[in-house]
Order: C-alpha cells, then structure tokens, then sequence
C-alpha cells in the first residue's frame, strides 16, 4: 500500500519557526487542505474569507478559510486552508501539494516531485 497518510508541519507565515506536526490523509480529490480550527487558532491563523463547498454527496457547507505555510521535509510552501469543523477529516488537498512541489500519483499511492517551471 502506499503512502495515503502523512505527516507535515503548519505555521503561521508571520511565524514559520513555530508549527505544529499533523497528520493528513493525502487526498488526490481535494482542492485544499483542511486542519481543524483549533490548531490554526493555535497557530494564530485567522480566517481571511468564508467559503461554500460541494461534498461528494452533493449537499453544500460553509467553512471558513486562510492561510497557512506547510512544511514537508526540506520543501516549504504556503496555501490555503480550510478551518475544519468537528467531524471533518484532516486532509492534504492539491494545492498544498502544488505549493510543496509533490505530486501523488494516483496508482502507486506514493508523492513525487513536481518539475518546478517557472
């Protein structure tokens, strides 16, 4: 099996020595990455806007977002975030991983780097 869950630090971008380590679910269908509102909130990352979002059983919610820098090894980059409520999973979305230079590639389950074109 390969890599569906991993491990990245967040942080605030006026702040990126202090993160926090979470887990998320790399999900190749996410657009962005949603950490729950707690930790953002102690991370000092504030909402910028609110935002509604179509699940896959087409109902639709409303969910705050902002953002946050993500840090994957020596890869660092910022994207947006969405402030997860209670029963929503943690998940690594698209643009986070464009932001890191990864890709997933949907068969083998596993991340490679993005050729970086400017």
């Amino acid at each position: 099996m390969g890599i569906t869950k991993l491990n990245i630090e967040v942080g605030n971008p006026s702040k990126p020595e202090v993160t926090l380590d979470i887990e998320f679910l790399v999900d190749s269908g996410a657009i962005y990455s949603v950490v729950p509102s707690t930790l953002l909130e102690k991370l000092d990352i504030r909402p910028v806007t609110e935002q509604e979002f179509r699940l896959a059983d087409g109902s639709k919610i409303k969910r705050k977002k902002g953002i946050a820098l993500f840090k994957y090894g020596n890869k660092i980059g910022g994207a947006d975030v969405i402030f997860g409520e209670l029963d929503d999973s943690i998940l690594l979305g698209a643009f986070t991983l464009e932001a890191l230079g990864l890709a997933l590639d949907p068969i083998k389950r596993q991340l490679r780097d993005l050729p970086m074109v400017l």
